[in-house]
């Protein structure tokens, strides 16, 4: 008997396309790996199962980071297994080439990478002389609820009209490993020509999206703080009494100084001038009044969604994205995330109608149950009618915007219900008619020794919430930004008020802010361009760096790799990063840098997914950018690479110098800077981690610095170390060492006595109840160390390149256990996992002690937690 074989891209799908399928086809069987009835066999990847590889004549083992062996080009790409997913690829193969399976399906999530991920295991089934060549359908889901699925299923695609996708999805994973491989392999190679090893990683969007971030900071860097005046008035009318700020009725913008504004004083003599002429005087009133309304913002698309989360919640992208799969893959409560469009199909008018049923009716948990009243507002008043604001075909890819299904929300996580929440605020807005305002613009003139004098009051009432009433919004006025509020008093025609005070406010120009996540998705989608308006944002969204479904993991890569740091909200570029943007510059190869280049890439790949652009083509020109880049790297001879470098604050340890920063050092330049200096000098990158700034003006000052994460030995390991700056007599100067914590641990062997007199005990040591100090890279009992030790304690200050804090060690010393901790590194497998860091009692030392995990059967109690390993 013949049978269609599933593929999906997840367990948890499978498990809902068996559930959604077992009315109307029967009662599956489950086996380990897939289950199975009359009709079909439903089993899943688990993401990506196989990686696209160099063949094996071309694929660089020894000396891969030499330019010798660069570029690396192939004509075609092999497939590799990734190790931890072998033992699914292989049931999955075996499932794909069985007899009886006459038929596969595609239920891999409905994009690019669900196609890819189904295309390489079918690919990777065949064999070098025989392709699998059976018929393939493609189930395309906008929802996971089980109707939704059945409804998939009477619209199966076809493999013909899924060709253009599955050849963008190729030429994007192709282009990527290129791109990846020469550019990384060039630039760790040119970092490394003078010893050591220094991973220098690039990437076909990453950095570009780095340079974003690296030029924003350049001009925080170079801007130059300067003092401005604003006047402020109060003025006394018979009704009351109301502000205004001064301003120049007369000033036009200024091309050649964007800081200059109509309210901005440039002198403080001026700026009290105008506040002393206006004090006490009368002034004249003359006012203008008019409505205003503004429309909801449309429908969410993934980005947005994530803009408005890190913004409002502090969520990150990838927390976004991670929150939003899980509602529509889990809990099925919203229509699948991973999407580029703000509109629904034209024939959905039925089904938004529905939703709004949906939530009008059901008993929502907490906070979404006054939602309930807005969504029967909006069926009663037959708010949801055709608009193309909401409803438009031809903005509709193959996603359409995330919206609410149909399935009422239960159970969910306080972060998924903050998400669900904004989905379906959002959802009823668009419906609801906009907000009218009525916007009063005063003018408070007064007239002193033949000048005029003009101050500007705002007003904004909200006359009709409209949409903003889902917002909690009923009655709301909006202050004007210089603090001038809305409720007016009101003027008389003809009445002239009094300059009852003035008040001059000193101030200062800002540099433009740094990047949260929220204006980073947003620049990523305008090609690096700051784009607020929403259909200027729409027309340039194709253009974009990476896909709504790709830009988190980008950030992610970009952190991880230690190019970025997030303080707070904010993302700020590291040492590294300015060492590589000035180094594809200094190369010549901004090619790399630049977001509209690659973000026209991305709309060629959009282009190929409409079956408009050939594969051949895109990847011809990205190869020959690739063999570009590494032919600029490979014949640059010059000693250094231009670029804007820094002038150190702490001076020379030698010679009490100026220490200048070129590309690979710092440097002494002598007591005025443009001398040879005394000889001293240091390495930016030792042992392939870049000096911060910072960093390296403690490291001078203090002649000490760490322990330090993230150094990587010739072999491209990583280490932690201390750095000292150690006298060396031969060469009569000072030079840069590791300390790996010697001395130390010297003492502790040779029991030579330690005082930490001038330190404050962190606590109590578990063992002996004697006081934990910082020691070398250790943290240890004062009684472990000298001639008469009689305790063993200590806990390293890095575990696993996992920083321990001296507030987790008060933590672990007080209460027995860290709180948890998420970046230890494991020497085995090379992957982070997250522990806790637990002094046991029994083993008498420090211990990883992990999450318990969760129960597999409701109603079932968790599992009791993992032994705990040694730290």
């Amino acid at each position: 008997m013949s049978k269609s074989l599933i593929i999906a891209e997840k367990p948890s799908v499978a498990q809902d396309i068996v559930r959604a399928l077992t009315p109307a086809s029967g009662k599956f069987e489950k086996h380990d790996e897939y289950f199975e009835n009359d009709d079909y066999v439903v089993s899943s990847a688990v993401g990506h199962l196989v990686e696209i590889k160099a063949p094996e004549e071309f694929d660089v083992k020894r000396g891969k980071w030499s330019f010798n062996n660069l570029p690396v080009i192939p004509p075609h790409f092999d497939l590799n297994p990734i190790d931890k997913s072998k033992g699914r690829l292989n049931a999955l193969v075996k499932l794909i080439r069985r007899k009886d399976v006459t038929s596969l399906i595609n239920a891999c999530d409905a994009g690019r990478e669900g196609e890819l991920i189904f295309r390489l295991i079918v690919q990777y089934a065949g064999t070098a002389k025989a392709a699998i060549s059976k018929p393939v359908s493609r189930l395309w889901l906008q929802s996971m609820t089980p109707q939704a699925i059945r409804d998939g299923f009477e619209k199966l695609r076809s493999d013909a009209q899924m060709l253009p996708l599955a050849d963008a999805a190729r030429c994007r994973s192709e282009a990527d490993w290129l791109v990846g491989i020469n550019g990384t392999r060039a630039m760790t190679a040119f970092n490394s020509r003078d010893g050591g090893f220094f991973l220098t990683t690039v990437g076909r969007v990453q950095t570009p999206t780095l340079s974003i971030v690296v030029e924003r900071e350049e001009k925080i860097r170079k801007h130059i703080y300067r003092d401005y005046w604003e006047v402020r008035g109060s003025f006394d009318a018979q009704a009351g009494q109301y502000e205004g700020k001064w301003f120049d009725p007369k000033w036009k913008k200024n091309p050649e100084d964007a800081e200059q504004r109509a309210d901005r004083v440039w002198s403080r003599a001026e700026a009290d001038a105008i506040a002393a002429a206006a004090k006490g005087q009368p002034a004249s009133v003359s006012e203008e009044s008019k409505p205003s309304t503004q429309a909801s913002p449309g429908l969410y698309d993934l980005t947005t969604l994530q803009r408005e989360a890190n913004s409002r919640f502090g969520f990150s992208a990838k927390t976004t994205l991670g929150l939003a799969q899980a509602l529509y893959e889990k809990h099925k409560v919203l229509t699948y995330p991973r999407t580029d469009s703000r509109y629904l199909p034209e024939d959905y008018l039925a089904v938004a109608k529905q939703t709004a049923e949906m939530i009008a009716s059901e008993d929502l948990p907490g906070p979404l149950m006054a939602l309930a009243q807005h969504a029967g507002t909006a069926l009663k008043n037959g708010y949801i009618k055709p608009t193309k604001k909401v409803f438009d075909n031809a903005k509709v890819s193959d996603h359409f915007a995330i919206i609410p299904t149909l399935q009422a929300p239960k159970s969910l996580t306080e972060a998924e219900a903050k998400l669900y929440d904004m989905v379906v605020k959002r959802f009823l807005a668009v419906f609801f008619p906009a907000a009218e305002f009525q916007v009063t613009t005063r003018i408070s003139t007064v007239k002193n020794a033949g000048k005029e004098y003009a101050f500007q009051t705002n007003g904004k009432v909200l006359v009709k919430p409209g949409w903003l009433a889902i917002y909690g919004k009923d009655s709301q006025v909006d202050d004007a930004a210089d603090g001038t509020g809305a409720n007016l008093v009101p003027v008389a025609a003809g009445e002239l008020v009094r300059t009852e005070g003035t008040d001059v406010k000193a101030l200062q120009t800002k540099p433009p802010a740094r990047y949260t996540e929220a204006t980073l998705l947003s620049a990523m989608e305008g090609a690096g361009k700051l784009v607020d308006d929403d259909e200027l944002r729409e027309a340039m969204a194709e253009k974009g760096l990476g896909t709504p479904a790709t830009r988190a993991a980008t950030i992610e890569g970009l952190i991880t790799e230690k190019y970025m740091l997030r303080e707070g909200r904010e993302l700020i570029p590291t040492a590294k990063a300015f060492q590589l943007m000035t180094l594809l510059r200094g190369l010549g190869v901004e090619d790399l840098t630049k977001p509209e280049l690659t973000g026209n890439w991305e709309f060629q790949l959009a282009e190929m997914e409409k079956g408009r652009l050939n594969r051949d083509a895109f990847m011809a020109e990205i190869a020959a950018m690739t063999q570009r880049v590494v032919q600029k790297a490979k014949e640059y001879d010059r000693d250094t690479i231009p670029g804007d470098y820094a002038t150190l604050k702490t001076p020379c340890p030698k010679c009490g110098g100026v220490v200048k920063e070129n590309y690979r050092r710092f440097t002494c330049t002598g007591k005025t800077g443009d001398a040879e200096g005394c000889g001293f000098s240091i390495g930016k990158i030792p042992g392939g981690r870049s000096f911060e700034l910072a960093e390296v003006e403690q490291f001078l000052a203090h002649k000490k610095i760490g322990p330090l994460e993230g150094f990587r030995s010739k072999a491209g390991w990583p280490f932690t170390a201390e750095l000292a700056l150690v006298y060396d007599e031969e060469l009569a100067n000072w030079k840069l060492e590791f300390d790996f914590g010697e001395d130390a641990k010297k003492a502790e062997e040779e029991g030579e006595p330690v005082d930490f007199s001038a330190q404050e005990s962190l606590g109590h040591c578990p063992k002996c109840g004697g006081g934990v100090y910082e020691h070398g890279t250790n943290y240890i009992c004062q009684n472990a160390v000298g001639a008469k030790a009689a305790c063993d304690f200590k806990s390293g200050k890095i575990i696993l390149q996992q920083p321990v804090e001296l507030g987790q060690m008060r933590k672990l010393l007080e209460t027995g256990k860290t709180d948890l901790l998420e970046n230890f590194v494991s020497n085995k497998t090379r992957r982070k996992f997250k522990a806790f860091l637990a002094f046991d009692k029994k083993e008498g030392k420090v211990m990883f002690e992990f999450e318990p995990r969760a129960a597999k059967v409701p109603g079932k109690a968790p599992a009791k937690k993992a032994a705990a390993k040694k730290a």
